[in-house]
């Protein structure tokens, strides 16, 4: 292996790899190349979506039943008063397509959900060669989060859905029968779904803030309570359902997973500060901190700038 002629790059020997450097420093790789790896990943990732939504297409029967299910368990007292009659589940179709096109989103939907870790795959490999390691890692962790907090936000949402259509059914006059459709009942299910989902996220945006210097835990405990009624407010708006019980199942988790990234902003900036205590100039080694006259310098006005995130400022 040839030493390296650019003069922007370090000489190096064989097998020897410098920490913090891509896999391709030079960005050699043109722009039309990578149009076409784009091109070819998005090409792959649809016929993941797709080969999902012909699967979904066959299961349409058992996850219909998995969505209305949460209609159906309605308590028998408030379907006798609603209805009434006697205790049912139905749900209308008001045109000849309607339940063509129900079966055809469904099947969609799931096939987005069932095909996600190959298309998830995809994204990955276009934007992977052009991370450091150090970022890599981090996007490992914001990926292995994020799913398993979107799922459980969605799976609440499933258990919530119950509480909102009773409380909205309940304001149906008496005497009157409410005819819901199946395209009305299916909006609600994936707007409480993706509501619930996407604001279970909200702690791993604090998180990144924090991991990107931008909000420090000093600032974080200082707007601590705007933040807690911004959770609630967000709760209490962006619910399908106006119920209150809705709003808190939302509001009360989305409050403790706060609270979970602000300890973690504590953690994370103690660890910062230690390490700039040990180091003051990350990223350089002793014999260039000596060659830079660096070491006469008084770091601590800058270690301290950095750790409070200029919060004097403020």
């Amino acid at each position: 292996m040839a030493l390296s002629d650019d003069p922007d790059q370090p000489a190096v020997g064989p097998g020897v790899r410098l920490p913090g450097l891509r896999s391709n420093p030079e960005g050699s790789m043109p722009l039309m190349e990578h149009i076409r790896e784009l091109r070819n990943r998005i090409f792959k990732a649809l016929l993941f979506v797709a080969a999902g939504a012909i699967a979904g297409w066959y299961l349409y029967p058992h996850i219909f039943h998995f969505i209305e299910a949460p209609y159906c368990r309605l308590d028998l007292k408030s379907q006798i008063e609603i209805q009434g009659g006697g205790h049912n589940c139905n749900l209308f179709v008001t045109g000849i397509f309607d339940a063509f096109f129900l079966r055809l989103k469904i099947a969609i939907i799931a096939g987005v959900i069932l095909s996600s870790p190959l298309w998830l795959y995809q994204l990955w490999a276009f934007l992977a060669p052009g991370l450091y390691a150090r970022e890599r890692r981090w996007a490992y962790f914001f990926a292995g989060s994020a799913i398993p907090l979107f799922a459980l936000g969605g799976t609440l949402a499933y258990f919530a859905m119950t509480k909102g259509l009773h409380f909205l059914l309940l304001l149906v006059p008496h005497g009157v029968v409410p005819i819901i459709t199946i395209n009305t009942y299916l909006g609600y299910a994936i707007a409480m779904l993706t509501i619930f989902g996407i604001a279970f996220e909200l702690p791993l945006a604090f998180v990144l803030l924090n991991v990107a210097g931008v909000l420090t835990h000093e600032r974080f405990a200082k707007w601590r309570r705007m933040i807690i009624f911004a959770v609630f407010l967000f709760a209490a708006v962006a619910t399908p359902s106006p119920d209150p019980i809705s709003m808190l199942l939302l509001a009360v988790p989305c409050v403790v997973l706060v609270e979970a990234a602000e300890l973690f902003s504590f953690f994370n900036d103690r660890r910062r500060a230690r390490v700039l205590a040990a180091n003051p100039f990350p990223g350089l080694s002793p014999s260039e901190v000596a060659e830079f006259g660096l070491a006469e310098a008084e770091p601590d006005s800058a270690v301290d700038a950095d750790v409070t995130g200029g919060s004097q400022s403020d």
